[in-house]
């Protein structure tokens, strides 16, 4: 969760700009929540906006980068001058980079996955039909599992992937998927196909914009750059497959990848507050026989267990790489949410699921009770028992509202009700800095309050001490010794509560598989190697 900054102005109606802006944000952000968090699409809340002005803050074997003169690194800024000067769809891409790396959290800078990334690029050129198309790639500092190309060469791929893949094969076979995007210009025959190219300009520009409406529209895919045809995804796999194997790496590379995604979205799913809108097969869509596809064109090389997987190097490359949520947007552990950066921390009850989003910290928990978390800013004047009523909760039960004190930080609380739902809203002021716990339960159902000060109560501010001992979450590569087993291996790691589940999907073990003694493995663990 990033802390929100707002204009401190208010409008005709009394109601600050920051109460009717992050009303907002709490209706529109109703979209990341799935299942039985699907009770916040009905959250009733007062957007009173009028007049208030809102401030949106490839020969395969050769792997030696001199022989591929145009591939470089990724670098900052991410910018390719020879790319973008004859191609007025790539003039386009380009404008587009800095946004797309806003919406993913930025550039992920790591030397040494830059240059295990350029090695792959390097050897996939030489395999492609194009070897002279220049391609520049962009790590993005995002956990989610996505990768994609804009026209002009532009591709990127998350540290999420980065995560998730095995080998050098598996990387290479996802980045290869998206160099055939390019070379079959797919972005250029969809841009044709629209009446109007200034049109097209205009939707990529909206759906990237620096507004809530742009981000949506972003998020529900709309980014007419970054996706593709079904018929083009399949083309794309073909194409990437080829040139994975005419590169010399293991053409069923591709298939072992789209069968761990296939994992990884039902592991994800199987948090209901998770949002996977911006994860690859969001964008990407996979048809049940996608895999099968896949594997027959790895079958025109050979059987299985042809080609380099260089899982090796590979695994040395990731040693080290961030997992899960960055340390500016805290970090959910188990049942607890911290925050180094803010210096704050609470728990939520067992039987909760929490999950860390951009904008909020959702929880869900049995019998339809959800819990929201965010932060403001609202000016030190401003008492919380005013704030509460200032109009960005419909419903609220104005004589519910009443001053406290949680753990000696200043507070206020009260009380909702809004069709078939009842509402438990608790704000918190430290240092000028506003915290506004929204619990939230059918209206017929009992212990909404008990639930909501269970939570509120284990809310307290970091010691300084505390927050330079929270380190975040990395993939650390250890060796199997004699007696490990799958069991004693996911007990080290940290921040989920399903360590098994999760030690198998990054490691792509399938269900009874064991590990061998002297095998390398990741891990998840905060933990420095």
């Amino acid at each position: 969760m990033r802390f929100s900054k707002t204009l401190r102005g208010k409008n005709s109606n009394g109601a600050s700009c920051l109460a009717a802006r992050k009303a907002r944000d709490l209706t529109i952000n109703s979209g990341f929540i799935r299942k039985n968090l699907r009770l916040w699409a009905a959250l009733p809340l007062a957007l009173v906006v009028s007049g208030c002005q809102v401030l949106d803050l490839g020969d395969g074997k050769q792997t030696d980068l001199t022989v591929v003169s145009n591939i470089r690194p990724s670098d900052n800024p991410v910018i390719v001058d020879n790319v973008v000067r004859t191609d007025r769809f790539a003039k386009l891409a380009a404008t587009q980079h800095p946004k797309i790396l806003a919406t993913y959290g930025g550039e992920y800078g790591d030397p040494k996955l830059e240059r295990m990334i350029a090695k792959a690029i390097g050897r996939l050129t030489t395999a492609t039909d194009d070897p002279n198309q220049t391609f520049q790639i962009t790590i993005l500092n995002s956990p989610n599992v996505n990768a994609f190309a804009l026209p002009g060469g532009y591709v990127y791929v998350t540290r999420g992937l980065l995560a998730l893949a095995n080998d050098s094969a598996e990387l290479s076979a996802v980045i290869a998927h998206e160099m055939a995007h390019v070379t079959a210009k797919h972005g250029v025959a969809r841009q044709k196909r629209e009446a109007d190219a200034n049109l097209a300009s205009r939707v990529v520009s909206e759906a990237l914009q620096d507004n809530e409406t742009g981000k949506q529209a972003l998020i529900r895919g709309k980014l007419s750059l970054a996706q593709f045809s079904r018929n083009q995804e399949l083309e794309a796999d073909a194409v990437g497959i080829k040139a994975l194997g005419r590169s010399g790496y293991d053409p069923f590379a591709a298939s072992r990848f789209l069968s761990s995604l296939g994992a990884y979205t039902d592991f994800r799913a199987a948090n209901t507050a998770d949002d996977m809108s911006l994860d690859f097969l969001a964008t990407h869509p996979a048809a049940p026989q996608r895999v099968e596809l896949a594997k027959n064109h790895a079958r025109l090389f050979g059987a299985p267990g042809i080609g380099e997987t260089d899982r090796q190097a590979y695994l040395t490359g990731i040693d080290g790489l961030l997992f899960g949520d960055s340390p500016k947007e805290g970090f959910a552990r188990g049942q607890e949410f911290l925050h180094p950066n803010l210096g704050i921390r609470f728990k939520v009850p067992q039987g909760y699921t929490i999950e860390n989003n951009k904008d909020a910290v959702l929880a869900a928990g049995p019998g339809e009770f959800a819990i929201r978390f965010d932060g403001v800013e609202v000016a030190q004047s401003i008492p919380l028992t005013d704030y509460v009523k200032s109009g960005w909760v419909t419903g609220l039960i104005e004589s519910s509202v009443i001053p406290t004190t949680i753990n000696g930080i200043e507070a206020a609380m009260g009380s909702a009700q809004a069709e078939r739902w009842q509402f438990h809203i608790t704000v918190l002021r430290i240092k000028g800095r506003v915290y506004r716990f929204l619990t939230a339960a059918p209206s017929n159902a009992k212990g909404v309050a008990d639930v909501a000060t269970s939570v509120t109560s284990t809310f307290t501010a970091m010691s300084e001490t505390e927050r330079l001992a929270l380190k975040p979450t990395r993939v650390r590569i250890v060796t199997v010794s004699a007696g490990d087993t799958v069991g004693s291996l996911s007990a080290r790691m940290i921040g989920t509560d399903r360590p098994q589940e999760l030690f198998r999907l990054i490691n792509g073990l399938a269900a009874g598989q064991s590990v061998s003694v002297g095998e390398r493995v990741k891990i998840v663990t905060d933990v420095s190697g």
